[in-house]
């Protein structure tokens, strides 16, 4: 009981301590700013496959800013949130922003290069699976058995979606098809962003 209650209370501190809230702030107000624009917002700055060969390269990373629907919006603010609570203390501000450009590269090279069958996409979900991976890897210094179970929580979830297809409830809950591959290619960048940081030695900077 006293191993059980010592995690416990490690794990509050983590969360309360969680900080770079700014940072999950701005992404949130990005997002919240384009869902202002309604459909227009939504067309113009969407993942287009067919618009990016004709030069609108901003998509590549509007789009991940970009929501279907209110409810897809509000499932991926919350999602945002919580992930920030879990593992927003891991890392530093410039270092979020390193793990943040690689999980952005990657789902966007990811479906461009590796799934050209997807013609549009939206939403903040990959990039999120990249930052729960990254996370959790710097938060087993801290808290190993809790951000262990996270890392191995995520990584459950993006095998049973290549094997079956979404979770249940999933495009019920954003109001379309979700696009599996965009959560397994945001999550490569996350664990690279995390691996680069540990080798580059900027992971021993004060978290």
């Amino acid at each position: 009981m006293s191993v059980f209650k010592s995690y416990a209370s490690s794990f509050r501190a983590a969360l309360k301590g969680s900080s770079n809230w700014y940072i999950a702030g701005v992404m949130g107000l990005i997002c919240l700013l384009i869902a202002a624009m309604t459909d227009g917002g939504m067309a113009a700055l969407k993942y287009d496959r067919l618009k990016i060969e004709e030069g609108e390269y901003w998509r590549l990373l509007t789009g991940h800013f970009t929501h279907l629907s209110v409810a897809h919006l509000n499932l991926n603010l919350f999602g945002l949130f919580l992930v920030w609570l879990l593992v927003g203390r891991y890392y530093s501000s410039l270092q979020w922003l390193v793990v943040i450009l690689f999980c952005l590269i990657t789902a966007s090279a990811g479906l461009w290069f590796i799934d050209p069958n997807i013609l549009w996409y939206v939403g903040l979900s990959g990039i999120l699976h990249g930052f729960l991976l990254a996370g959790a890897m710097q938060g087993c210094r801290v808290l190993p058995i809790e951000n262990a179970i996270i890392f191995a929580i995520v990584t459950g979830k993006l095998v049973y979606e290549q094997v079956a297809g979404p979770v249940p409830g999933a495009e019920s809950g954003s109001g379309g098809s979700v696009v599996v591959n965009a959560h397994l290619f945001g999550s490569v960048g996350g664990i690279l962003g995390a691996t680069i940081l540990w080798r580059s030695g900027m992971i021993n900077r004060s978290i």
